[in-house]
């Protein structure tokens, strides 16, 4: 189970809603209660005979939970939120409370920090009973407070969704239909979360357009943004666009992002293809990062620019805002939507797009260049800033050099096929399935040795490649970039395998000792860099101590 989460176990009661229903987490866990003795969420029997519980985890404790289960009648799971219950004079409290608060909270609430709104709600709503000298229960007021915070500095009713770690993305089709989640575990699973009322849903998503900082209307029903959480959204409004309603798809935001340890711990890639993209940022070395959707293409992106220098200055590009690195010197940017029409430029007043911010970020003078996903004319000029010097990370949807090229040379993009040899590597990453289940994985990792004049093709090099059969990844044999490095330093042969395994080592070592958080693993590829000695010192002591502990395994 992912961390952020734990089991808990939870004695069945049928009387949802009652006082004295329990939800008891494990005696090892510290979960936060209201008030000793009291209890808050109830858990509900299992809605068919045929359905067996996989497995409950706290989601927002003492308040919400999580509960996965299998239907063996028609073979599905469902996700369900389990909430407080309420009483049907506490739902009528709850919304005579949300009503008031409406009309009085003044604007300089929203410049109030998460902490502070939740501090001052509570007062509010507990100034709101007493003034009316309505006595509650202190289970019954944590129940009203808990929605009421839900509902106004939360997301409603999929603020639990949000907040699960093991959920990667939400999706609303329309109105009276079950949203869907993708689950880090069980992959797309249907929820007991439901949009019954079609205002309900356009009003909810006329508040994400709100967070995102951007209008959705009638006359502009798209909604394409970014919470300040940093949560993907695309949503549609009223039936405008969608017919059986209004629509949204959230892609939760990740705060600690994918490392390049994930990528060994997940079986994306192993140590040794680590190793070689930590040579290549070094080095300098542009690479595309190509797959299919959810093929984790940004966050392998995001995992290999860890290694880029920590004296380099980068500029990010996005249209929404992914990428999230430790280095201090860095400039991440974000595209902007215009208002009103579009002019003869095919652009709308204040608009801010890739184009815009890639011609920008040249005159910053930048060492390295991060392109969330090329799409446009901004890849002509992202290939010219390859040829002239500036290293660039991007992604792109494609599922091999071949398609990639065609995308590249043909409308909208239409970059020369000469400037593609400006690029240096392309990995291809695939999401499949194997006995473990879906899984992603680095299909190929490839180097552009060149091009040939006389065919117009590029030259490549398969570096790795996955073998499905054995789920492992094969060395094809020869690196140029190990070529161009021992050229470079001067070192011989058994000068660059020796460095290259001292780096697979440290790889090895972070990955053993679960080294996850983003901005440790960078502090020791930064101290590399400084002073590599001191960091093979801590490997081979770790070494040393394991081999102690376990005679005859290092």
């Amino acid at each position: 189970m992912a961390a952020g989460t734990f089991r808990v176990k939870i004695p069945r009661s049928a009387s949802a809603g009652a006082e004295t229903s329990p939800l008891t987490p494990t005696p090892s866990v510290e979960a936060p209660t209201a008030l000793p003795g009291t209890f808050i969420t109830a858990m509900p029997p299992l809605l068919e005979p045929t359905m067996k519980e996989l497995e409950v985890s706290a989601v927002n404790p003492p308040y919400s939970y999580s509960r996965v289960t299998y239907n063996d009648r028609n073979k599905e799971y469902l996700y369900e939120v389990i909430e407080p219950q309420l009483s049907a004079h506490e739902k009528q409290l709850v919304e005579h409370l949300k009503a008031t608060l409406t009309r009085i909270l003044g604007a300089d609430v929203g410049a109030l920090n998460l902490a502070d709104k939740r501090t001052y709600l509570r007062e509010e709503s507990r100034e709101y009973f007493r003034s009316r000298k309505i006595t509650l229960s202190p289970i019954s007021m944590e129940r009203i407070i808990y929605y009421t915070l839900r509902d106004f500095v939360g997301y409603g009713p999929v603020d639990a969704l949000i907040l699960d770690p093991e959920v990667e993305d939400i999706s609303c089709d329309g109105v009276d239909v079950p949203l869907f989640i993708f689950h880090g575990k069980y992959e797309s699973v249907k929820t007991n979360v439901t949009f019954a009322e079609e205002d309900a849903l356009d009003s909810f998503i006329v508040m994400l357009g709100q967070r995102c900082l951007k209008a959705v209307s009638v006359s502009a029903p798209i909604l394409d943004g970014t919470t300040p959480e940093g949560h993907r959204i695309q949503a549609t409004y009223g039936r405008e666009v969608t017919t059986r309603g209004a629509s949204f798809t959230i892609r939760r935001f990740k705060e600690r992002p994918f490392t390049p340890v994930d990528l060994v711990a997940m079986g994306t890639a192993n140590e040794e293809m680590v190793a070689y993209f930590w040579l290549a940022a070094e080095q300098g070395e542009s690479v595309i990062v190509c797959g299919g959707p959810a093929a984790g293409k940004t966050s392998t992106l995001n995992a290999i620019a860890l290694f880029i220098p920590p004296t380099a200055k980068i500029v990010s590009i996005e249209d929404t805002r992914e990428v999230n690195l430790p280095h201090e010197n860095w400039i991440p940017g974000a595209t902007r939507s215009g208002t009103g029409d579009r002019g003869s430029d095919g652009k709308a007043a204040g608009e801010v797009d890739m184009f815009d911010l890639v011609r920008a970020a040249l005159r910053q003078r930048p060492n390295y260049i991060i392109v969330g996903e090329v799409r446009g004319k901004e890849t002509y000029t992202m290939f010219q800033a390859m040829a002239t010097g500036h290293t660039t990370y991007s992604t792109m949807h494609a599922d091999s050099v071949k398609s990639m090229v065609n995308r590249l040379e043909n409308p909208p993009i239409n970059t020369p096929r000469i400037l593609l040899s400006a690029l240096n590597n392309v990995i291809i990453q695939i999401q499949t399935r194997i006995d473990k289940g879906v899984v992603r994985r680095l299909k190929q990792v490839l180097e552009i040795v060149g091009f040939e004049p006389e065919t117009n093709e590029l030259i490549t090099n398969t570096v790795y490649e996955w073998d499905p059969s054995t789920d492992k990844f094969v060395f094809k044999g020869h690196s140029f970039l190990f070529d161009k490095i021992m050229e470079l330093k001067n070192f011989t042969t058994d000068e660059m395998d020796a460095e290259f395994q001292r780096r697979t080592a440290v790889i090895r070592w972070l990955v053993e000792s679960k080294t996850t958080d983003y901005r440790q693993l960078w502090k020791t590829i930064a101290q590399y860099y400084k002073d590599p000695n001191e960091v093979m010192g801590r490997v081979q002591a770790a070494q040393a101590a394991r081999a102690t502990e376990s005679p005859g395994k290092v």
